[in-house]
């Protein structure tokens, strides 16, 4: 482990012990990072009151490529279209998941292809793995136990979620063919049910439960 990643380290432990925050991810190439813009408050309002977690209800913005990152135990991101990461913030996102970090990327619909594209440069050696439906993720605190929750259809396909690991630690959770940012967002934007937007918000609830107790 080089200097720089062991500094990275220490100093990311040191953040987690405090901090229960969220961060967006301002990634390139055009797609659009920013939609679902009432999701993730809607989110974390719902984990404050049913979790009793302490986490800012205005998640903050950050580049890929910033420091910044390493202040935040939890980066959400998602979108439809194009995502695009340069070497430096490849790295930059590669030592922040090594050192303690977790990303959670929820495909809106369209950045699939853009995205695994991507992912192969922060870990050249690692691969997505689908996560089975005993995994604890779907556990607690609430259960589902067919997985991961449909709550839009797009093509017809099952919802899936997908890992990539380290040893046995979870450092990206990306959910594809689910669309849970869609349930998150104000009721109505999508006209969800009520039924679709709780089991969407217990999904989000049982990712940042795990992420914060582990």
């Amino acid at each position: 482990m080089s200097l720089k990643t062991l500094i990275i380290f220490f100093f990311l432990v040191t953040i987690k012990l405090t901090a229960q925050d969220i961060a967006v991810i301002q990634y390139g190439g055009g797609g659009d990072w920013y939609s679902n813009p009432t999701a993730l408050s809607n989110l974390i309002k719902f984990c404050n009151e049913e979790l009793k977690t302490t986490i800012n209800t205005k998640p903050k913005v950050v580049s890929p490529n910033s420091i910044d990152i390493f202040d935040y135990p939890f980066l959400h991101m998602t979108g439809h279209g194009n995502v695009f990461f340069t070497q430096e913030e490849s790295e930059n996102l590669r030592n922040y998941l090594l050192s303690g970090g977790f990303i959670h990327i929820d495909d809106n619909y369209g950045m699939d292809e853009y995205l695994r594209k991507e992912l192969i440069k922060i870990f050249p050696n690692k691969e997505l793995i689908e996560l089975s439906k005993n995994h604890p993720i779907f556990k607690n605190p609430y259960n589902f136990p067919q997985g991961l929750p449909k709550i839009h259809e797009h093509d017809k396909n099952r919802p899936q979620a997908f890992g990539i690991f380290e040893e046995n630690r979870l450092l990206v959770l990306y959910t594809f063919e689910s669309d849970l940012g869609d349930g998150w967002e104000n009721p109505e934007i999508h006209n969800d049910s009520q039924e679709t937007r709780l089991k969407a918000l217990q999904m989000g609830a049982n990712i940042i439960n795990y992420v914060f107790k582990n």
